[in-house]
């Protein structure tokens, strides 16, 4: 069994919105004689509210984080995903002591390096190596120890020009280059990283990736790992937590499963049928459309044939002229990276005529095999190719794809949540 490296024990952190202090003085008399003379619970944490950013609250003490508990054992790589303002970046502060709890307790086994915001831990008056020493004094580590680790810190971050000038004069993504170096090769049990690993190119976000995959894999210690970028947590993690208004939502042991799930949260995916669509772009006056139906509007099962996958679109709408139009399907993955572009107006230059008032189209889209089991997006945009785009509607839908075997067929369906499947069918 993995022994516990991180454990958070009923965590909550309570700040005030406003002004320092509980507001009125009769409330600050009333908390100085609870706490400090009777040595009792502050009775003003009992009043905060969820950290919910987008609604207006009632109170003035919001819970930036509330009974969080959870263990990480060592050498597991967590990924920490939620909205802005979930309360990321305030767990990561609490486990580097940048600030305490204001319940519960956090025990942590090891040494911990932190990368929280770029310049982290750095003086900068003083030289990049001067910023190493002191960095490595902070972690308990010895002269000679940080010495021996030096050259490695210094090729790693590729800064060796400007490794005797002060910091203050090193761009943003210097600073957060040399940091992230001091912080994984001085030899800590645990890593910290927030988001701060986006302002480094595309390099050294590759380089650094791979350094925290080594730290865990190859070292056996302990990463957690804040970033927005889907990708580069799905690559690198192998365990999630879904935070939510300050609260967990979801604690994934499966990487994969919890980045799934966080994205169906973040998507306004349209369930199939009769479902207007409110997230189009518009790009000209007088096209409007309603409603875009994936496959079957009575959500039952659509055998295809076997050895394709065919997807039919309809699309319901009124415009107040004649026009010609191409309907273009972009298929991405759950990274938001494009994987097909399918349009027949770009591949057989055939344009679909729209006729002035109501009007109905309808396609069928064979998708490519290559794109594999997994989950997709689906976008749909209408335009006449080199002359004029009408609308885009991003996520209408999602797709998954669970894999093609020989001598099988495929069946599109959609749940109650609105999800576009494709399931493996015997035929």
């Amino acid at each position: 069994m993995s022994e516990i490296a991180i454990q958070f024990d009923r965590v909550g952190k309570l700040y005030q919105l406003g002004l320092v202090g509980t507001g009125t003085l009769s409330h600050d008399l009333n908390r100085w004689w609870k706490t400090v003379v009777l040595h009792k619970e502050d009775p003003y944490l009992k009043i905060g509210e969820t950290n919910d950013r987008s609604k207006k609250g009632k109170s003035e003490f919001v819970w930036a984080l509330r009974d969080i508990t959870f263990d990480v054992n060592q050498g597991d790589v967590v990924g920490i995903i939620g909205k802005n303002g979930a309360g990321k970046s305030t767990l990561l502060k609490l486990l580097s002591r940048v600030t305490s709890p204001t319940v519960g307790a956090i025990r942590a086994k090891g040494r911990i390096a932190s990368l929280l915001e770029v310049g982290t831990g750095f003086h900068p008056e003083l030289t990049g190596r001067e910023n190493i020493y002191m960095n490595g004094s902070i972690m308990g580590m010895t002269r000679h120890e940080i010495k021996r680790k030096l050259d490695e810190i210094v090729d790693f971050a590729g800064v060796e020009r400007y490794l005797d000038t002060p910091v203050k004069r090193y761009s943003s993504g210097m600073t957060v280059r040399l940091g992230f170096a001091v912080a994984a090769f001085l030899e800590p049990e645990i890593l910290v990283v927030d988001e701060v690993l986006a302002v480094g190119d595309a390099e050294f976000q590759k380089k650094a990736i791979g350094k925290m995959q080594d730290v865990s894999k190859g070292q056996g210690r302990t990463v957690l790992f804040v970033s927005h970028n889907m990708a580069a947590v799905r690559s690198l993690c192998n365990k999630g937590v879904i935070l939510k208004n300050g609260c967990i939502d979801y604690i994934g042991y499966n990487i994969n499963d919890t980045i799934n799930r966080y994205l169906r949260m973040s998507q306004s995916f349209h369930k199939q049928t009769n479902k207007i669509i409110n997230n189009i772009e518009w790009h000209k006056s007088g096209f409007l459309v309603n409603e875009i139906l994936f496959n079957n509007t009575d959500n039952s099962f659509s055998i295809l044939e076997s050895g394709k996958n065919t997807l039919n679109i309809i699309v319901i709408g009124e415009s107040d002229e004649n026009l010609l139009a191409d309907l273009m399907v972009i298929i991405k993955n759950k990274d938001e990276v494009p994987m097909a572009a399918l349009a027949e107006g770009h591949c057989k230059g055939i344009l679909t005529a729209i006729n002035k008032g109501k009007f109905t189209i309808k396609k069928q889209i064979i998708l490519p095999k290559y794109l594999g089991s997994g989950d997709y997006i689906i976008d749909i945009h209408m335009h006449r190719p080199m002359v004029e785009w009408y609308m885009r509607a991003p996520h209408c839908t999602e797709l998954h794809i669970d894999g093609y075997q020989e001598g099988f067929g495929r069946a599109l369906r959609c749940n109650e949540e609105g999800f576009i499947g494709l399931e493996s069918i015997n035929i």
